[in-house]
């Protein structure tokens, strides 16, 4: 399941219903104190309430309600539910869906109290005629009776299709808006909920004010499970020791009782040990461990920026156990100012590894910045614009209307040291040209490295990241040239790149010869890269199939997929381990006649 969106009602600073919407990754960008913390911790109060927990004085200072409402959204929703080994249904089929085909879960919190309760409801398009609007609360005798009432040919077995066949003897449902309470539930309606719980996403929140310590719990809860899993590992010795030890005990205890008797046969007919062996957890008490770092340098003896990035790493790590460990089928990061004391090295590594883990199909990455450097580098459709309203509420904004007001409070400038806009169309196209240039370069230096070269920028023509946009916009009344290059594969392309070559302001444009930037590739690279051998194409093989998806079916048994990759994962794959392993020597086998190159003292030569 993918969380889609929040809405956040009288919870601190939020007294309206507020909206956020989330992507696979998600940025929120504001002033300090505007409200950026407080979704992160609604959705961690709505997830999980520990890391922190809803309190008496969370509602909005300025509302008479004492209740907080968090409702939560999501898509990608499981295909089926099972009730029990007999009974299988799905959120469809039993009417807990929204008109959009969502599944839509509201928290009500009672802070009113000194302990907060909370009410959990499903707000669905639901059923509302009179008799049928509370069919999930109703035993299985009561859904027969409603069956035998209204003569109806249906089996008087399994409560979903009971009910299914109810609503479908009816010839107006009535459907609408409701909510539905699971808190408390009554019959399926308890067991539904509970099949949902355990297809809820794994909310790991990782906060900006911590003081990095290696007691915190991102580094003793991985070092826990460590443990015990080694625990587990070593059963059978454990199990010999404490049968060991009952043996003992039962010797001792029968040579006592023997002696016992000696001095007066009346005191204890019996005298028998009650063996107790530590449970589980006390085994695992009995271990703790500290971090040292290079040289036996303890952790917490480290600077604040690798303990910092050492901490991320080890939320990621405990967040990914998590994953493993449950049913749970998806996991959502949401980290804190990650730039915080961290070099600007270190930040574009982070970003980097966000971008990665956002491309799995199992997890969502949510962020609060306030770092330029790693603000520029996030793909601007995750950018969320926190502002103050006109009633001076928080203001949630996205899209390219705000991409201007981000880029000033953040203090994003376009560089003027770029000459060139290289206009690509996703993001594994830049990877490419900037591993496939640096190649290059590395045999002769009048080739342009693309990875260092500061008078280039990229733009993501299918997407771009809020640099590229700034750049883009900034730089478009400079009148800096622009550089296309789009894959073979798209016909449609061919008119775009002729409107370039008119355009008489020193722009270029050209088409790959082959059929897209992964046809470069040189099977040795993907072999040195993932183990498989593999053919490449420079158009199609006689299956139809390109580069990406001969790659995908090849590499995913291997990878352990539970099934064959998507095209734009492959391209990912490629793009972050294959294309780096490409030489010049590579290069020249795959292009003869010199077209990469060709397009980089075209570059060159626009830069001049």
């Amino acid at each position: 399941m993918n969380l889609k969106s929040i809405i956040i009602k009288n919870f601190r600073c939020y007294k309206n219903a507020t909206k956020i919407n989330f992507e696979s990754l998600t940025t929120l960008v504001g002033k300090n104190d505007i409200g950026k913390s407080t979704i992160m911790e609604a959705l961690e109060i709505f997830f999980n309430n520990q890391t922190v927990k809803i309190e008496q004085d969370d509602t909005n200072i300025y509302s008479v309600s004492k209740d907080v409402e968090l409702i939560c959204e999501f898509s990608n929703l499981p295909d089926i539910l099972s009730i029990d080994t007999t009974s299988i249904t799905s959120l469809s089929d039993e009417y807990l869906l929204t008109q959009d085909n969502t599944l839509k879960i509201k928290k009500v919190f009672a802070c009113g109290k000194k302990t907060p309760s909370c009410e959990t409801y499903i707000v669905a398009n639901h059923p509302t005629s009179q008799g049928i609007d509370n069919l999930l609360e109703l035993k299985e005798k009561d859904l027969q009776k409603i069956i035998k009432e209204k003569n109806l040919d249906a089996k008087l077995k399994g409560n979903p299709q009971m009910r299914r066949a109810i609503w479908e003897s009816v010839t107006d449902l009535q459907l609408s808006e409701v909510e539905i309470p699971v808190s408390k539930p009554k019959e399926d309606s308890k067991r539904i909920w509970e099949q949902i719980e355990s297809h809820l996403p794994i909310f790991a929140l990782f906060q900006s004010d911590r003081s990095s310590q290696d007691s915190d719990n991102e580094v003793q809860d991985p070092m826990k499970a460590a443990i015990s899993a080694a625990i587990s590992e070593v059963q059978d010795d454990i199990d010999k020791i404490q049968k060991k030890v009952r043996e003992k005990a039962e010797e001792i205890a029968s040579n006592t009782h023997e002696a016992l008797k000696t001095i007066d046969s009346n005191l204890a007919n019996k005298l028998e040990p009650q063996f107790t062996p530590p449970t589980q957890a006390k085994w695992n008490g009995l271990f703790s461990i500290k971090m040292d770092t290079d040289d036996g340098i303890p952790l917490n003896k480290r600077g604040s920026g690798i303990r910092r990035m050492i901490l991320v790493s080890f939320f990621k790590a405990e967040a990914e156990r998590r994953l493993k460990s449950t049913s749970k089928r998806s996991i959502i990061y949401a980290l804190e100012e990650p730039e915080t004391a961290q070099h600007p090295n270190n930040q574009k590594i982070l970003i980097d590894s966000f971008k990665s883990l956002s491309e799995e199909d199992t997890c969502q990455v949510i962020l609060t910045t306030h770092s330029p450097g790693l603000a520029s580098e996030l793909p601007a459709n995750s950018i969320r614009f926190i502002d103050k309203g006109e009633d001076n509420q928080p203001l949630i904004q996205s899209g390219i209307d705000v991409f201007d007001k981000v880029a000033k409070i953040l203090g994003i400038t376009p560089d003027s040291r770029v000459k060139v806009l290289i206009c690509v169309e996703g993001p594994t196209d830049v990877q490419a040209l900037k591993s496939l240039s640096e190649a290059l370069n590395k045999e002769d230096n009048t080739i342009p490295n693309l990875a260092v070269e500061e008078r280039v920028a990229f733009v993501l023509m299918g997407g771009s990241t809020l640099k590229h946009w700034v750049n883009k916009q900034y730089l478009k009344g400079l009148g800096r040239a622009e550089f296309h290059l789009y894959d073979n594969d798209v016909r449609s392309y061919e008119d775009s790149i002729k409107e370039v070559n008119e355009r008489g302001d020193n722009s270029f444009g050209i088409l790959t010869r082959k059929l897209e930037i992964e046809s470069y590739l040189h099977s040795t690279a993907i072999k040195n890269s993932y183990g498989i051998d593999i053919e490449i194409p420079d158009m199609q093989n006689k299956e139809g199939k390109a580069v990406p998806k001969i790659f995908a079916e090849a590499v995913s048994p291997i990878l352990k997929f539970d099934k064959i990759m998507s095209d734009s994962k492959a391209k990912l794959y490629l793009a972050n381990k294959a294309f780096p392993l490409m030489t010049a020597e590579l290069i020249r086998e795959r292009d003869p006649e010199n077209e990469v190159e060709g397009w980089f003292r075209k570059i060159s030569e626009m830069m001049n």
